[in-house]
């Protein structure tokens, strides 16, 4: 029996003992048929924009976040902007000495010698671009990644660890680990910030933050992969690569997928501890993103 099988059915049964509000769908079995082969731990939550998830899949797992905590660092930077700490238009000075090498950077390739950029053109290659060297200028802006944690604990949102950043999460295989979140604490996140009621940000920096999120040039496989051309999603990538034994601890996507009739359905996948190789871990994400976007749009005809 494959490894999401037998996790799947030991976190359904706590799932279903704890109360939360579920409702069982064709979108949830059609999700579990297709995993069943699949030598990986899947994450799943999929939420309606009214609150109701429909798909879970190992929801109250502890999912290896990467770059994903991203998403989080510029909603806490944009909370700081509308408290007036900071200005999207606000230069930031980056020095040459920020900008460090063998990691993934945007920045750093267009700037190496370092460069003065606005925290919102920081959040956008953060965000939209991926950088690392962005994400942790931001972290030093914002006082480190517990800051981050502690923000949405205060919140109400206790099943997410923010421990280090990204510099620190390069030192090796197992600091990644530090960092996670639950799929279910994901979609609600992004639920609570997408809702029109949302009370997370402004109305000017939840739109700026979509807008980088739907500009996201990473992960193009996966929840975009199979949906049809054209279709808007505002995402966050997470990737770890695979170790020397052919693990992947991370291959994640999570987003707002707008429907063709206006609305619009959150969805959290988590990909961990696969020996599937990378396209196959993409094809698993873009795979429950298609039946999830079936779903919806079948419900709605």
């Amino acid at each position: 029996m494959k490894r999401y099988v037998l996790l799947g059915v030991l976190i359904m049964v706590c799932y279903f003992g704890n109360g939360q509000t579920q409702r069982i769908s064709p979108l949830n079995r059609a999700i579990e048929e297709y995993l069943k082969d699949k030598n990986a731990v899947v994450g799943v939550t999929v939420t309606d924009t009214n609150g109701n998830v429909v798909g879970w899949i190992n929801g109250n797992a502890h999912f290896p976040m990467q770059s994903v905590f991203k998403f989080h660092i510029a909603m806490v930077m944009l909370s700081e902007i509308d408290k007036g700490h900071f200005a999207l238009d606000q230069k930031v000075e980056i020095s040459k000495k920020e900008l460090l090498p063998d990691t993934w950077s945007p920045i750093r390739d267009q700037y190496p010698n370092g460069t003065s950029l606005t925290i919102g053109e920081l959040i956008s290659f953060t965000v939209s671009l991926s950088d690392n060297n962005g994400c942790d200028i931001l972290l030093r802006l914002l006082g480190g990644p517990k800051t981050v944690e502690d923000y949405f604990k205060s919140k109400g949102y206790p099943n997410i660890s923010i421990k280090i950043n990204e510099a620190q999460m390069h030192q090796g295989w197992e600091p990644q680990f530090q960092n996670w979140i639950t799929p279910s604490e994901s979609n609600r996140i992004l639920y609570d910030f997408f809702k029109k009621d949302q009370k997370f940000l402004s109305a000017s920096s939840k739109d700026f933050l979509l807008k980088v999120m739907i500009e996201t040039e990473t992960g193009m496989n996966r929840l975009k992969g199979k949906l049809p051309e054209g279709t808007v999603v505002a995402h966050k990538t997470g990737s770890s690569g695979a170790n020397s034994k052919g693990v992947t601890a991370a291959a994640n996507d999570i987003g707002v997928v707008y429907l063709p009739n206006g609305n619009a359905y959150l969805i959290s996948v988590f990909v961990s501890q696969s020996t599937e190789n990378e396209t196959v871990n993409d094809e698993i994400i873009a795979q429950i993103s298609l039946i999830a976007w079936e779903y919806f749009t079948k419900i709605t005809e």
